[in-house]
């Protein structure tokens, strides 16, 4: 085979190529949307269209799109494997745009709404399972030294997705509850059903943009055309067929653990925060919805800026010695979050009224920061109360989090964050090599899902029982245990090819 790239691959493959490859980021950036574009008004419309629904449901609700990417991303993995990618990227994308319509439309039953809005919720994630096969696509469409700049440039779109989403959401608030009502379809356009039309039309543009402009490419590792198994009528390379045995399956689990430990830590980090702020610094619901949605938008921009460097620096550094700095930098972050000093936050002790304390409970404490301004006082308060509550028997002995502590803490996990992400799915995508990824790459994202799931559920069960010393020892202790298998592995973590070609040395 010549190994002339120019020979092999031609100016019009390559531009079809990366047309493809710019589709695949779209969609991903499209699926961060799906999630993010009504996180914000999901409790408000909740209580609108069903009274009986609470908070530990809402909790179900957010969890409900998890969970529902946990099981698709395998799924749509294996069928990408075995079908033109285009199918399940079709798919997947119909199932979102349906189950957004499904979601404007939750309002319309006598009863029952809230579980319409879970299986609405639960199916967008189900579509939003794609992602596996979005990077098992790129993983296969790139070289080893594209590969790196193309999975920043994936995870910066969903990053970016994220912080549009709300941006949406915001735009639309303008249209108010009402809205306008059109009765011969039974629809509401108002601010909660407008963002997830609007998302269902992106969605269907996805689809269309899809069937124009996406054709299946593969390219080896440095780079050469070869046959694509996903193509109708082609089959697989040799090289598929003699190296299959060859992937390294230990670095291969190692990556997911390491990938489920660090979506873990991040989700309890976004759960943390705005129940932490109230007991630490004594704000009201507003004020920690107000500035915490301030410093996670700083620390999104920060993510997508982390996400363009990473590119250049890992050429000159190696994946592997930027995975190690992430992780040391979440662990320095999480380490800056433990209570040091003296001073204790302020407790609930001044709105004690008629010899009675006001109790909040932990689910309250914990719920979503978007859920937050519709708790209601007790009776006998006529203000919001602030500081930390006595119902937490850690309010009273453990020191308080500085502010200054709480700020540095979120720079350093906001860079370390999509450090740790873009490299663990750099050198997950190179450990596999031309083996198609769909499968792999659906259990990677499976694990994230499952990391979103439980991180939230650990948080709220030791921080609100044990407190932030606790509940940050123990994340500093999960990190440092990830660290250790890093460095077992380390040695593992390199690309296919790479292995590939020491095996075929080691042989002869």
């Amino acid at each position: 085979m010549p190994k002339s790239r120019d020979v092999v691959e031609t100016q019009e493959h390559y531009k079809s190529r990366w047309r493809s490859i710019w589709i695949m980021y779209l969609t991903m950036f499209l699926s961060s949307v799906g999630f993010s574009i009504v996180i914000m008004s999901v409790w408000p419309y909740l209580q609108k269209i069903d009274p009986t629904a609470d908070a530990s449901f809402l909790g179900w609700i957010i969890a409900s799109y998890s969970i529902g990417q946990m099981v698709a991303s395998p799924l749509f993995g294996l069928w990408s494997n075995y079908r033109p990618r285009r199918e399940p990227l079709v798919i997947s994308t119909a199932i979102s745009v349906a189950a957004n319509c499904l979601y404007a439309y939750v309002h319309v039953p006598h009863s029952h709404n809230k579980y319409y809005m879970l299986t609405a919720r639960a199916l967008v994630g189900f579509g939003a399972g794609n992602v596996a096969v979005v990077r098992s696509y790129i993983a296969g469409a790139t070289s080893l030294t594209e590969r790196t700049s193309a999975m920043a440039n994936t995870s910066a779109c969903q990053a970016v997705g994220f912080i549009l989403g709300p941006v949406f959401q915001t735009c639309f608030t303008l249209i108010g509850e009402e809205g306008v009502t059109w009765k011969f379809l039974c629809l509401q356009l108002n601010m909660y059903t407008t963002p997830v039309l609007f998302g269902a039309l992106l969605g269907v543009i996805n689809i269309i943009l899809i069937f124009a402009i996406f054709r299946e490419h593969r390219v080896d590792d440095m780079g050469r055309q070869y046959k694509s198994i996903n193509s109708d009528g082609e089959g697989s390379d040799v090289l598929d067929q003699n190296t299959e045995g060859s992937i390294d399956h230990v670095a291969v689990v190692a990556l997911n653990i390491l990938f489920f430990v660090i979506l873990f830590v991040f989700a309890v980090f976004e759960t943390i925060a705005t129940p932490l702020t109230m007991d630490m610094y004594s704000w009201t619901r507003k004020e920690a919805v107000f500035y915490n949605g301030i410093i996670l938008s700083v620390i999104g921009i920060e993510s997508v800026i982390v996400f363009m460097v990473v590119k250049t620096l890992s050429k000159k550094t190696g994946e592997r010695a930027i995975l190690h700095a992430g992780l040391l930098t979440v662990l320095v972050g999480f380490f800056i979050l433990l209570p040091w000093g003296k001073k204790l936050p302020n407790i609930q002790w001044q709105e004690i009224k008629n010899n009675s304390i006001p109790r909040t409970a932990p689910s309250e404490m914990l719920a979503p920061f978007w859920s937050l301004p519709e708790l209601q006082l007790p009776s006998n308060h006529t203000a919001e109360p602030v500081g930390c509550p006595v119902t937490q028997s850690w309010c009273l002995n453990t020191p308080m989090i500085y502010l200054a502590q709480y700020i540095s803490s979120d720079v350093l996990i906001g860079l370390g964050y999509p450090v740790c992400n873009v490299m663990s799915y750099t050198l997950y995508s190179k450990v596999l090599g031309p083996k198609p990824q769909g499968v792999y790459m659906g259990w990677l994202t499976a694990s994230g899902s499952g990391a979103r799931i439980l991180g939230p559920v650990f948080v709220s069960q030791i921080y609100t029982h044990l407190g932030p010393r606790w509940a940050f020892s123990l994340i500093c202790g999960v990190v440092v245990v990830s660290l250790l298998l890093l460095e077992i592995v380390y040695k593992r973590l390199i690309a296919f090819s790479v292995r590939y070609g020491r095996m075929q040395e080691e042989n002869c």
